[in-house]
């Protein structure tokens, strides 16, 4: 892996894509986010990073509304993320996620996995839908799996898949919330290797992970959060090599070997 995935794509001032101002979530009385305002622009890669419990999940989990914030404002692609449904549907119909475990349905096989939610939400005809996945199951290097049951696969091979079945939303931002941590090692380059060539093709996304290697590599800049705050963000380079709060250059120390 190298810098030059950051060069591939041109970054516009004027292309903000995801809007985050004075934002505040509680879970009963624990402040999780506190005070978050964040811009990210179209093809930007972000990578969050920090100690478990800082808020980094929870942080992607309010930009599509899995998690309601209590206040300050969420803006996704000119939508304002609130308690309207039809506002929360055209959000996450333009945001895929993908989580630490695969969430896929054991009984149907791995291109009707791929296939149910266009045919069921964008009323996508089946013949449409089942190419789309195919193509998608290629960019991943998994097609030769399309009628095997999850159960079948390997932990990689299922992350992959559910990497394919958010591409087939066709969204325009890409959320991934530790995808390489409940994989197996050697598991963990496969999938790295599926979300650079996205980053590659320019697609917009926030990663929350520990793998260091790939924010070097992939992101255009890197946020570090702690208590629910964002303390630190720079681009890679700086982050890494000249990190300015105690706090990141404490992570860092514990992380990089």
């Amino acid at each position: 892996m190298n810098t030059e995935n950051r060069k591939n794509t041109d970054i516009s001032d004027e292309d903000t894509i995801i809007t985050i101002s004075d934002m505040h979530k509680w879970f009963g009385d624990f402040h999780v986010l506190n005070n978050i305002n964040l811009e990210v622009k179209k093809s930007e890669r972000i990578v969050v990073c920090g100690p478990s419990g800082s808020g980094k999940s929870t942080l992607i989990r309010c930009i599509n509304r899995l998690e309601e914030h209590q206040k300050g404002k969420i803006i996704v692609d000119g939508i304002e993320l609130t308690k309207d449904l039809k506002n929360i549907e055209r959000v996450r119909s333009e945001v895929g996620m993908v989580f630490q475990h695969f969430n896929l349905f054991p009984h149907l096989t791995i291109l009707e996995n791929l296939t149910i939610g266009p045919i069921w939400v964008r009323k996508t005809p089946k013949k449409e839908a089942e190419e789309t996945a195919m193509y998608y199951l290629e960019k991943v290097q998994i097609s030769e799996q399309a009628l095997k049951f999850p159960g079948q696969l390997s932990g990689g091979q299922q992350q992959r898949v559910a990497i394919a079945r958010s591409l087939c939303m066709k969204p325009n931002i890409m959320l991934f919330d530790e995808p390489t941590s409940a994989l197996d090692p050697e598991m963990v380059k496969e999938v790295l290797e599926v979300m650079i060539s996205l980053a590659q093709d320019g697609m917009t996304m926030i990663v929350v992970t520990h793998e260091m290697g790939f924010a070097k590599s992939v992101a255009h800049r890197v946020l570090f959060m702690d208590a629910g705050e964002i303390i630190e963000e720079n681009v890679p380079e700086e982050f890494f090599n000249n990190p300015q709060n105690d706090r990141t250059k404490l992570f860092l120390s514990q992380i990089l070997f």
